[in-house]
Parts: C-alpha cells; structure tokens; sequence
C-alpha cells in the first residue's frame, strides 16, 4: 500500500507523510475495503511504544441500527472483532513498514453508541482510551492543582 495519498487539494507522496499520517491513511482505506464503508475521521495517537488508531463514526447506518439493541449490539461487536483479527496480519506489516518497529501485541474494541472503532497496538502495557464529547463554548473543565 504505497501509494500517494491525497492531503488536501494535492496528492502528496507517502515518504512526505508522518507515520501517523500514513497509518491514519491505512486504517481508513482498510476499513473501507472491509466493510464498504470509510470512517469519517481517524485519529492516530503514537506515544514510544504505544500506538492507538481510532476510527470515528465507522459503522454504517445499518450496524447503527442493529446495535440499538442488546443483541444486535453484541452481534455488531463480534463482527467488528472478527474483521479486525482478519485483517490483523496486513495491519501489523504495514505498521511495521512504517514505523521501523513490529506490533507485539493488538486489540480492538468497538463503541457501538457512537460508532467509533478503536484498535489499540501496546507493547505489554495497559493502554487506557478515553473518547471526549465535541467541546461546548463556557464549558471548561477545571482540574484542581496539588
């Protein structure tokens, strides 16, 4: 998967993209090769040896519907469970190329209340994702100091 991929208006080669560009670029077109339908963002965090890809708003109208219930939530996770771990091999070669560095471990979960797919990449850590709600104008959070 080296092809170019567009930023913008222009089509920029992959070796003028960051890492976490092209792994955004990766999860965005597999998903969308895997299910027919792109995610409408993708956010990718890499921390020294972490690396966590969250693909928001990846599930199509129908699995938004089906995972209204209890069961067709359930049924909507295993499914995305199941095509992660199809794709798994792919994914951790082209991290791999990317990065210079091989996946040890990978997981994923999917938020079927808000249609997000996070797949997290740890290296024998925990990692703990947090999805935060849209920012609201006057509504700051403040945190105490010690």
């Amino acid at each position: 998967m080296t092809r170019p991929i567009t930023k913008g208006c222009s089509t920029v080669p992959p070796s003028e993209l960051s890492a976490a560009e092209q792994i955004a670029q990766l999860a965005k077109a597999m998903q969308q090769q895997r299910t027919g339908y792109a995610p409408k963002a993708v956010t990718v965090v890499m921390g020294e040896d972490t690396l966590v890809v969250t693909l928001l708003d990846a599930l199509s109208p129908a699995e938004k519907t089906l995972a209204q219930t209890p069961e067709g939530m359930a049924q909507v996770q295993e499914y995305h469970r199941r095509l992660f771990a199809s794709s798994d091999d792919e994914m951790r070669r082209e991290i791999a190329r990317i990065t210079g560095r091989e996946v040890r471990e990978a997981a994923a979960e999917v938020d079927t209340s808000t249609g997000t797919v996070i797949h997290a990449f740890t290296s024998g850590a925990m990692v703990q994702v947090y999805l935060l709600a849209p920012p609201v104008a006057g509504n700051e959070v403040q945190t105490p100091a010690n």
